[in-house]
């Protein structure tokens, strides 16, 4: 396969999806004549390769839930694990910038999802984004998450040809559901008056998004940083808000919506509250899924822009 390159690491930590193995369990791997051993580089990937793999598949995840994976530090641990896996999947474009110190000793096969994607390009200074050019962040888009799923299909067919056609009809089914949740935002947003088709969030992590339902974008930063919400950064967006009259902005889970509120209050608009991306929550938690992230961030942009979003407060 043309995206397979070397290996990676593996946690402990363990995804909602079917097949997700529990810390400190050790899965069955091919040896065993069981369950194919698959950890992916995020909580959405390894989501993602649980619902495509079922009961074919073991996945977990190197990061965990609530878990920032641009600034990932891979532990010993990890490494250990990821020698045992049959497969890694990994996002690319950028957001594992940690991959490759891990993968050139263990000689595991990887799939990069993200070289099925044209990619678009992160705009900000050099300094905003710490070396990035590609944003990193498709799977934001069901569209782009149809790819997600083709690639983890035809990886996992690769690896275990006896069990390919089981993979392609779970995708299929699963691909199903990513259809009818971009029509539900693109036919809520065709509602809506243009002033108030944009989306401003913390993170730019919704390009993807944007670019495939026709939303415009604003962002506080462009890749989430140690350092977030400069004054400029703040003025600029509060700016495009005013300009715009759009009714309400939104940040994202796993970083503080300080400067948001402030854009908020010195907008007029409405802080309508966190969006999910780069992390699933446990299996407790409002998206223990892939499909749940996406359903409950449609449902809260479509509420946000629509202006029935209620203010958000600390």
């Amino acid at each position: 396969m043309g995206a397979f390159v070397a290996a990676v690491a593996l946690s402990g930590c363990t995804t909602a999806g079917a097949g997700a193995v529990a810390p400190g369990d050790t899965p069955a791997g091919p040896s065993d004549g069981d369950r194919l051993v698959v950890v992916a580089t995020f909580t959405v990937l390894a989501d993602i390769v649980a619902e495509v793999g079922g009961p074919h598949v073991s996945t977990s995840s190197i990061t965990g839930p609530g878990m920032n994976v641009h600034g990932y530090e891979p532990t010993p641990d990890d490494l250990r694990r990821a020698a045992t896996a049959d497969l890694v999947v990994a996002n690319g474009l950028g957001l594992e910038v940690w991959l490759h110190d891990l993968v050139d000793p263990l000689g595991v096969p990887v799939v990069v999802v993200g070289e099925r994607i044209d990619p678009l390009p992160v705009h900000g200074t050099a300094a905003e984004l710490g070396g990035l050019v590609h944003n990193p962040h498709a799977w934001m888009s069901p569209r782009a998450g149809r790819t997600y799923v083709a690639a983890v299909a035809d990886a996992l067919g690769e690896v275990d040809p006896v069990h390919a056609a089981d993979y392609a009809v779970r995708a299929g089914k699963y691909t199903e559901r990513l259809v009818e949740l971009e029509a539900r935002l693109t036919e809520g947003l065709a509602a809506l008056p243009p002033g108030a088709r944009t989306l401003v969030t913390c993170e730019g992590a919704f390009s993807y998004l944007t670019r495939d339902t026709g939303l415009e974008e604003a962002y506080l930063w462009p890749v989430n940083a140690e350092r977030q919400g400069t004054p400029r950064q703040v003025a600029r967006v509060i700016d495009t808000v005013r300009a715009r009259d759009v009714p309400a902005v939104f940040c994202e889970w796993t970083v503080s919506p300080t400067a948001q509120r402030q854009v908020a209050r010195e907008s007029g608009a409405t802080f309508a509250g966190e969006l999910y991306v780069d992390s699933l929550t446990a299996a407790d938690g409002p998206v223990p899924t892939y499909l749940d992230l996406l359903s409950h961030d449609i449902d809260l942009i479509l509420a946000g822009l629509s202006g029935d979003a209620t203010e958000v407060t600390p």
